[in-house]
């Protein structure tokens, strides 16, 4: 996989944003993949042929019957001073360490650690419009979505 830094990666202010301010240690931690990466990488554990959320197939496993169980709430925790994620996300058996990708389309992949995810989630979600985020060899998963709601589920 290859990465971009953080200075060239468009949508990198969301971790600068004066309001939600990230450590440089956190932001040491977020490493936006290249274009060719993120495809690559979407096209490995996504979607072969749909770009975005918004254009999942029937084939897609993000389609399929099934794979999303429990739906919640995560714009109000957003708005609110409180940074704890939504209980409904904290996947009990992810340790800190865990490899995670949180993916806004097939050329916007970001990797992080769920540690870091856990702590920064609300810069994360300047961008709503139907992410996913997978962990490295898990198959627990969450879509989120621009009306304030996510859903959790097995792929």
């Amino acid at each position: 996989m290859e990465y971009q830094s953080l200075s060239d990666y468009p949508q990198g202010w969301i971790f600068r944003h004066r309001e939600l301010p990230v450590d440089q240690a956190l932001l040491d931690d977020i490493r936006p993949m290249t274009e060719a990466s993120s495809l690559a990488f979407w096209r490995q554990q996504i979607s072969k042929e749909a770009t975005h959320a918004a254009h999942f197939m029937n084939g897609d496993w993000p389609n399929r019957n099934g794979v999303w169980q429990e739906k919640a709430e995560w714009q109000s925790l957003w708005e609110s001073d409180d940074n704890a994620l939504p209980e409904e996300l904290d996947f009990a058996d992810w340790e800190d360490n865990i490899t995670v990708y949180f993916c806004y389309d097939c050329h916007n992949v970001v990797q992080t650690t769920w540690g870091t995810f856990r702590q920064c989630w609300k810069n994360f979600l300047f961008y709503d419009e139907e992410p996913l985020l997978l962990g490295r060899r898990r198959m627990q998963v969450a879509r989120f979505h621009s009306d304030g709601t996510f859903e959790t589920g097995v792929r």
